[in-house]
């Protein structure tokens, strides 16, 4: 059995010999070939090549052809901002001062960036498409529309629901003529990735989400392809609802319990993938950090149903090492037995050197935005642009910091703001939202409300 025909199986809730493995091979494709995120996002050869080389250094049993939630977006006049370490970012919301799709260009596959995504998919295809299943990235409908219309989104729920279901049902028809495009041209697994979805409740999902997603979900199927939803994020509050969509797997983050994401997902027929940790063992832990996570993931979720795989895509700059000690934790199970009694974990605190300010003693008020990265993940963006538009509609002085766990010392600045998942929204030192974006008028009250707490009115 080969990597492919093992994680078939997987997707479909088999048992299999070993975990399935998937490393999330972005933009750190870019990094093994010495180019930047820009560069590598806009050349098929520069992808084709990146992934050859994950797949000699990282053995995996999938991959992802691009992980850019921004492409859709881009051809439907989303402006993006481009770096050298991270996907571009949506800058600019065309349905901004209004919800009018007319206002859009119609979608057009053979725009963009898609051109050169379908070279790289077709070589792929025909090079490692026989021993690996290639992923077919698509932005979540819900995300879409968040890129759309902006933050003001979750404020339409409550005041424009039909709009928002008219947007919605919009970029439903986009997801699916992306997912034709990735299964058209050989890849065997459409992940719909919609982290924007963890910022919203249950209810709301239900109602504005879950009956567009089973209709993607159907249509990857007709076409005979596997489907995932992959939901970054604490999107623990919704775990349930998504696992009772239609699709075959569902994927998250280290912010969801995996035994809870397992225990769902089988109750409802789906096979599970995640949740080894981002940040702080994959980009900035050792080896040895990367050998106890991937094995706490096996240990929990077993070998029926399972797919491991980061909880987002790689950040740029993470270390080959820490992959290829999962890549051995993931093939060798004698590896691993000696790995439980003898590998330790490297401990990055205490965190007594990264001090809070005196909040008391700053003239402002002081709205700290604690993110992955503003810059590569979307409910992090939208967070930071709610703190930034509260800041200028608010009567009092405020300022907007952004502290990116990627660094130690945005993950000390976290631990010591008493932050347990992100993104976060804390005011004058108090953590206030965290895993959801607050409507503009309640960000607003909560920081004139802290101000005058503060004495800072």
């Amino acid at each position: 059995m080969n990597g492919k025909e093992l994680l078939l199986k997987a997707i479909q809730g088999q048992h299999t010999p070993r975990p399935a493995w998937a490393p999330f091979v972005g933009v750190h494709g870019g990094k093994l070939l010495g180019v930047t995120a820009t560069e590598f996002l806009q050349s098929a050869d520069l992808i084709v090549q990146g992934l050859e080389k994950a797949h000699e250094l990282y053995r995996p049993d999938g991959l992802p052809i691009v992980f850019d939630l921004q492409m859709e977006a881009e051809i439907l006049n989303c402006k993006l901002h481009w770096a050298n370490e991270v996907p571009p970012s949506v800058v600019s919301h065309p349905l901004m001062d209004n919800g009018r799709l007319e206002n859009l260009p119609a979608f057009d596959i053979t725009r963009g960036r898609f051109p050169l995504v379908a070279e790289a998919t077709q070589r792929l295809a025909k090079k490692l498409g026989g021993e690996i299943a290639l992923y077919g990235l698509i932005t979540g409908p819900f995300t879409l529309v968040s890129h759309l219309r902006g933050s003001d989104v979750f404020l339409d729920m409550l005041m424009a629901p039909e709009q928002v279901k008219e947007m919605m049902a919009f970029a439903v028809e986009v997801g699916k003529k992306t997912a034709e495009f990735y299964l058209e041209n050989g890849c065997d697994i459409i992940a719909v990735v919609d982290p924007m979805t963890s910022q919203i409740s249950p209810e709301h999902f239900a109602e504005f989400v879950s009956p567009y997603l089973n209709e993607l979900f159907a249509h990857v199927k007709v076409r005979g392809g596997f489907s995932s939803l992959f939901v970054c994020g604490d999107a623990t509050r919704n775990l349930e609802v998504m696992c009772r969509t239609s699709c075959d797997n569902v994927s998250v983050d280290e912010n969801i319990p995996l035994e809870l994401l397992c225990s769902l997902a089988r109750r409802n027929g789906k096979s599970a993938g995640g949740n080894l940790k981002l940040t702080s063992v994959l980009l900035l832990g050792k080896p040895a950090d990367a050998m106890l996570d991937a094995i706490r993931c096996i240990d929990t979720a077993g070998t029926t149903g399972f797919i491991l795989a980061p909880g987002c895509d790689l950040p740029y700059g993470t270390p080959e090492a820490n992959l290829q000690a999962v890549t051995a934790m993931v093939h060798d199970e004698y590896q691993r037995q000696v790995a439980r009694t003898t590998v330790v974990v490297t401990d990055m605190g205490p965190f007594d050197d990264i001090k809070l300010p005196n909040f008391a003693q700053e003239k402002a008020v002081i709205v700290d935005c604690i993110t992955l990265d503003s810059a590569a993940c979307a409910p992090c963006l939208y967070t930071l642009d709610a703190a930034l538009r509260a800041a200028a509609r608010a009567s009092v002085t405020v300022e907007v910091r952004e502290h990116k766990i990627k660094s130690r010392e945005g993950i000390g600045y976290m631990a010591n703001m008493g932050v347990k998942n992100i993104p976060a929204i804390c005011i004058d030192g108090e953590p206030k939202f965290i895993s959801i974006i607050p409507d503009i008028g309640t960000l607003v009250k909560a920081i004139e409300d802290r101000a005058q707490e503060m004495g800072k009115t």
